[in-house]
């Protein structure tokens, strides 16, 4: 989803639908990153699983 503070459909999500988007978008970054070597697979876990505490998200 197109996260741009001009997205009419951004406007129309709650609050913990944004966080829910926000933390697929992390979500996401971390796998690019551990895709490309930038970090190691236990850096991407213990990202990864504070992510999810930190957000609630599983």
């Amino acid at each position: 989803m197109d996260v741009s503070i001009q997205n009419p459909a951004w406007d129309a999500l709650t609050r913990a639908e944004k966080n829910h988007q926000l933390f697929l978008s992390q979500k996401h970054t971390l796998a690019l990153f551990l895709e490309r070597g930038a970090i190691s697979r236990a850096q991407h876990d213990k990202s990864l699983h504070d992510l999810e505490i930190k957000m609630g998200e599983k």
